[in-house]
């Protein structure tokens, strides 16, 4: 189950990048309007009707909606922003994979845990094989050199949301997880738009196929996915899994986009994943018994094992 939870969770994340480039008829900021709003009221009617919210405090709701406001509504805004501008798919999805590799360097000043040698060399591999992507697209982008931060900046917002649920004590379902963050995201999506005058949705059939797939894929099918996944197999190896999203990401692009995917672009990738790798072995071998655990978030095998029996 868990390898095709992560099977399913990198194919539903790397549509997240295509999907805006697909609706170019509109504008970013009306496709995710229409992408958040109707689903955040399909999915409070099914809490509201389940009961899925009952019995939960009103602090972990308040600390869910400010893991939204990071996790879903800044990095999905980022990353829409980042497309519009022109940045290609792939360079969008890379430097969003960079996460594993800054999540390794900020568990030691934020979580107290010890970076090693290894993986600040996994580090070096991957900050290079970014450098070769992004060379390698910005001659074929008429992006401005600017539009390269949006990117980091969803990649940002993405990895402060992730910590701030790897350190809270909330206990909410996926399913109330997802409610809150879709809500809070869809609220301030509305009051942007409003001020913009971008709420006026496009008729075409391309603009509703496309407002129906993320709200599917991308949002409730990605984000479900990664919260699940974040409790099942930890933090390390979720953060990992995105360093597929960006070959998927880039090959999709490629196909349905007509982007340019060089030789150059490929050595990226392997650099990026070389990089991951190297990050985990190091971790993996730092987590047997005798040695301080880096990066790796307590999960329900963690029990002893007389409890287990």
């Amino acid at each position: 189950m868990t390898i095709l939870a992560s099977a399913a969770f990198v194919a539903a994340w790397s549509s997240g990048f295509v999907v805006p480039a697909l609706a170019a008829d509109a504008s970013p900021l009306t496709l995710l309007v229409w992408r958040f709003v109707p689903l955040a009221v399909v999915l409070i009617v099914i809490v509201l009707a389940t009961g899925a919210a009952r019995g939960v405090p009103r602090v972990d709701m308040r600390r869910q909606a400010l893991i939204g406001v990071f996790a879903q509504f800044g990095y999905c805004a980022a990353v829409y922003a980042a497309v519009a501008a022109g940045v290609a798919t792939g360079t969008t999805a890379l430097i969003d994979a960079v996460q594993p590799l800054v999540v390794a360097m900020l568990v030691g000043p934020l979580l107290g845990l010890r970076v090693r040698a290894a993986q600040w060399a996994g580090l070096l591999l991957g900050a290079i094989g970014v450098l070769l992507v992004v060379r390698s697209q910005l001659g074929g982008s008429a992006a401005p050199p600017a539009a390269y931060l949006l990117p980091a900046l969803a990649m940002a917002c993405l990895i402060v949301g992730t910590f701030l649920q790897r350190r809270s004590s909330v206990h909410t379902g996926v399913l109330l997880t997802l409610t809150i963050h879709v809500t809070v995201t869809a609220a301030a999506l509305l009051m942007i738009a409003a001020f913009a005058g971008a709420l006026v949705p496009s008729a075409s059939v391309s603009f509703w196929v496309a407002a129906t797939f993320s709200a599917a894929f991308p949002t409730l099918a990605a984000y479900g996915l990664y919260w699940w996944l974040l409790r099942r197999v930890g933090i390390t190896a979720l953060n990992a899994l995105l360093f597929l999203v960006a070959p998927a990401t880039a090959a999709a692009g490629a196909l349905l986009l007509g982007e340019q995917l060089t030789a150059v672009t490929l050595a990226g990738f392997v650099l990026c994943g070389a990089g991951v790798g190297v990050v985990l072995v190091s971790e993996s071998r730092a987590s047997r018994p005798g040695d301080a655990p880096v990066l790796r978030q307590p999960t329900a095998s963690d029990e002893p094992a007389t409890s287990r029996s």
